[in-house]
């Protein structure tokens, strides 16, 4: 059973990266996708395009962070705790990586056709930003209350 305990605790503390890298990756392609397509459809502001695709990129940055926080001796006090927070963590970083490549992509669509509005459009993926913090903050804090 103790064994068990600590293989748990150990997937706890790598889902945070594990699960981020996934929601980064997937969420930078769907709007690197639509990146591409409007860079083949516009004359200009291309740059603007990449910058915007790369925002989902900050989940596994998150992942990373919360994985040093709860990096402590694995132990059969510990493990219940680094797992619940680590998978916690991770399956909310890898769908807010996927959300916000949706919105991303959204944005990119929008802001072709309509220049304008490019500020204006990314704002759906700084709120989705938003709740990653509260999620990587929230993850922090609990990882403060596990034994050392």
């Amino acid at each position: 059973m103790n064994e068990l305990l600590i293989i748990v605790g150990w997937i706890g503390l790598y889902a945070p990266v594990c699960l981020g890298a996934v929601g980064s990756a997937i969420g930078c392609t769907v709007a690197g996708q639509a990146a591409i397509g409007a860079m083949l459809e516009t004359e200009g502001g291309h740059g603007r395009y990449v910058g915007v695709a790369a925002l989902p990129s900050s989940m596994v940055i998150y992942g990373i962070v919360v994985m040093f926080t709860l990096n402590r001796p694995v132990t059969a006090v510990t493990a219940g705790g680094l797992f619940g927070i680590g998978l916690s963590s991770g399956i909310t970083l890898l769908l807010l990586g996927f959300y916000q490549g949706s919105c991303c992509a959204s944005a990119i669509a929008a802001s072709k056709e309509k220049p304008a509005i490019f500020g204006l459009s990314i704002a759906p993926a700084a709120i989705v930003e938003g709740f990653a913090v509260f999620a990587f903050i929230f993850a922090l804090v609990l990882a403060g209350g596990l034994p050392k």
